[in-house]
């Protein structure tokens, strides 16, 4: 477990170093909800899921769905790491004609269903849950939902319909990070008390650290084991996590890095990552 947690540390370090760079190239984008969200990416996409980067449409996969469709550079970022496509792509983020676009599109692999239509991609995961229910297949669906999500009634009625069929193989995170593109949650629309909610809907609920490596592979493995209910994860993230002037700051929801701030952030991770290693090394 210990050299898993290392590893899993070092692929968000590359993805936020990536999430960054791309960013900061296309001049455009979301780098708070991507940089607070990659812990969760990383261990879905290099631990958790069953998938093949050589053959993306694998009937036996398992599915994951970016419902806050805005966030995609992070999963655009383990998408290459993975091998889905070549990193060089990710220069393209945001470009005419590139199949990296600023939300999610099925034009690129490894991507399930296009998003960021905000609140719908529960209701999407229910439909592929229950259709690998149908199929009887044992795949599992994971669905990423943005706290500000949480202020829709999309979510909520899709939570209702999911606990209603009993969809044990569908498991939903919230990206817990208190902050949306007009301010802190609590003040534009309070979803306190979270946890109390998505239980009474009838969901299992684990909250966790959503940056605790080991904490979020120990949320993922209790999920399968519940049954006859589906898992929510509440992950208590921070806005921008990684990069020390975007932490906690809400211009940063939509405002991509200028080139010298990338130049700050991209150095600052490399200093996490080297301080990372020297601890490893003793």
């Amino acid at each position: 477990m210990e050299n898993k947690i290392k590893v899993l540390k070092a692929k968000a370090n590359q993805m936020r170093k990536l999430i960054i760079t791309m960013l900061a190239e296309a001049g455009s984008g979301h780098p708070g909800g991507s940089l607070s969200s990659t812990e969760i990416i990383a261990c879905l996409y290099f631990d958790v899921l069953r998938h093949d980067p050589k053959n993306p449409q694998w009937p036996q996969r398992d599915k994951f769905h970016l419902s806050k469709g805005h966030c995609c550079p992070a999963v655009y970022a383990a998408l290459a790491l993975c091998g889905y496509f070549s990193e060089k792509k990710l220069l393209t983020l945001r470009k005419l004609g590139s199949t990296l676009q600023g939300h999610p599109d099925r034009r690129t692999p490894g991507i399930e269903v296009g998003s960021g239509s905000l609140g719908q991609g529960l209701s999407v995961s229910l439909g592929m849950a229950l259709a690998a229910r149908l199929d009887r297949k044992d795949s599992r669906v994971y669905c990423l939902i943005g706290d500000g999500e949480n202020q829709e009634g999309n979510i909520w009625e899709a939570a209702m319909a999911v606990a209603h069929f009993k969809l044990d193989n569908l498991c939903a995170i919230i990206d817990y990070n208190r902050f949306q593109i007009d301010g802190r949650t609590d003040e534009i629309m309070s979803l306190e008390p979270l946890v109390n909610k998505w239980e009474s809907f009838g969901w299992h609920v684990i909250q966790c650290d959503g940056h605790n490596i080991k904490e979020l592979l120990e949320a993922f493995a209790q999920a399968k084991t519940i049954k006859l209910k589906p898992t929510a994860i509440v992950a208590h993230t921070v806005k921008g996590k990684g990069v020390s002037f975007m932490e906690h700051v809400v211009d940063f929801h939509g405002r991509p890095p200028t080139q010298e701030e990338k130049t700050i952030a991209i150095r600052e991770l490399e200093e996490i990552a080297k301080d990372e290693e020297d601890l490893k090394n003793g």
